[in-house]
């Protein structure tokens, strides 16, 4: 069965459009809780951010889950891998997460976590959506689901992103400025790094429901790097609007994305001995982070786009740390899914471990040139699109140019109608100028 609603993070749309309504979250929250109920399941949390909508749709859910005779305990604004993480901790039958992540206050989704706080096997999203097809069946009063809310989610989450960290770590004496883009982190990401001894600077930290990701947080980093350089800060560290990416930025106001990040980890992992196997990233992630792995004896592997296929890689290999050049990263020895404050922590100890500023221990990755254009299209387009014959002279004649030392990906983003286009290679204008011209072409083609 092909699905029709789940991308590859769930279900995301612009608010007020098809599926993003509060009717058919009503009928998604049904069909979810007579999945899970078919299973034995009687008990879902739900969490969301801090978009205006969240409240809309959280009622719509709540009432679609009590029709199927579900429970649900509702968590209120709280990252993403919290409700990843409470899911397992409360022995949940699953997790729901209210959210559009790093997109405005436009946009909402909804994501879905297992009883084990990982994403939801296939089978089960092929029987939500086939059972959206049927009409709602509301079960004998009797046998409705019940609501109460979890008033101590956020420090139960404090303690568990402090936990891994090592006793008695202290970051006294560090200043950071800490953007939580006025979205789920807002409470939680300054609370665990000022128990944990540093001096904090927030910023972005009063949601009003329109302001999520609003030229802040970790996919608009000028304002952080500004607010370091004022506070003449030891670094930054900026999450997205759902808590589960992360960007820093070191004393100087360069930024550190991603790859670099991931790096950090690793490297510090390999010299303590508690690096398990190898790496994993994605087909995003840039050729510069493949061959420090290769210098330091690093196996590295890559998944197609999503920390789903993160995740599952992982799994495959038996490995334990993996990431996007987007700042999802998955610190599996520690969590289940991308979270950004637990992954800010581990390069915080890395940066300890060393005795290092951020931008001294950012020095040995040698990141390769790479465009990313993000092409806004008016409808969604397949796979199988990207691969018409112009497209495929274009890439062809781009290679050859770059004498077969570069790379490109081209592909649809799974929520939205928007292709990106990756070249990468290892001159800097003749990248810019190849990404330009494929993007030229694509935005004629389709628009």
């Amino acid at each position: 069965m092909t699905r029709k609603h789940f991308g590859t993070d769930g279900i995301r749309g612009r608010v007020g459009q098809y599926p993003i309504t509060p009717d058919f979250m009503l009928r998604l929250g049904w069909a979810t809780g007579v999945a899970f109920r078919k299973k034995g399941a009687c008990r879902i949390l739900v969490g969301k951010d801090t978009r205006i909508s969240g409240y809309m749709f959280e009622s719509a859910l709540e009432s679609g889950l009590a029709s199927a005779g579900v429970n649900v305990q509702l968590l209120g604004p709280m990252p993403t891998p919290a409700v990843a993480y409470l899911t397992r901790t409360f022995h949940a039958d699953a997790g729901i997460v209210i959210s559009a992540s790093h997109n405005g206050h436009n946009d909402n989704g909804i994501k879905f976590f297992s009883s084990k706080g990982t994403k939801l096997p296939d089978d089960t999203e092929l029987m939500i959506e086939e059972l959206m097809s049927r009409p709602m069946e509301v079960v004998e009063s009797q046998l409705l689901g019940k609501a109460s809310r979890i008033n101590d989610a956020a420090g139960r989450y404090t303690e568990f992103c402090k936990s891994t960290v090592p006793n008695h770590t202290s970051f006294e004496g560090m200043k950071i400025v800490v953007d939580c883009a006025n979205g789920a982190t807002y409470k939680v990401a300054p609370n665990v790094f000022k128990e944990l001894g540093a001096e904090v600077i927030s910023l972005f930290v009063h949601p009003n429901g329109l302001n999520i990701n609003d030229q802040c947080g970790s996919t608009h980093p000028a304002p952080l790097v500004e607010a370091v350089k004022t506070h003449q800060a030891d670094l930054g560290i900026g999450f997205d609007g759902d808590g589960d990416r992360v960007v820093m930025v070191d004393h100087a106001g360069g930024v550190v994305e991603g790859d670099e990040l991931l790096f950090l980890i690793a490297r510090d992992l390999k010299e303590q001995g508690k690096l398990e196997g190898g790496v994993v990233g994605t087909q995003m992630s840039n050729l510069g982070l493949e061959l420090a792995f290769q210098t330091l004896g690093i196996p590295f592997a890559r998944a197609n786009v999503g920390d789903r296929y993160v995740m599952s890689s992982l799994l495959e290999h038996g490995w334990q740390l993996g990431g996007e050049n987007s700042g999802h990263i998955v610190c599996k020895y520690h969590t289940t899914t991308g979270d950004g404050i637990v992954a800010a922590l581990q390069v915080l100890m890395a940066l300890k471990h060393r005795g290092q500023t951020l931008a001294e221990a950012r020095q040995t990755l040698h990141k390769c040139p790479q465009r990313l254009i993000n092409i806004k299209l008016p409808v969604m387009i397949s796979e199988e699109d990207l691969k018409s014959a112009d497209i495929e002279k274009l890439s062809e004649q781009i290679i050859q140019s770059m004498d077969g030392k570069g790379r490109i990906l081209l592909r649809k983003s799974g929520t939205e109608p928007v292709i990106r286009v990756m070249v990468e290679g290892q001159d800097t204008a003749l990248v810019d100028r190849s990404a330009n011209a494929l993007a030229e072409l694509i935005h004629s083609k389709f628009s």
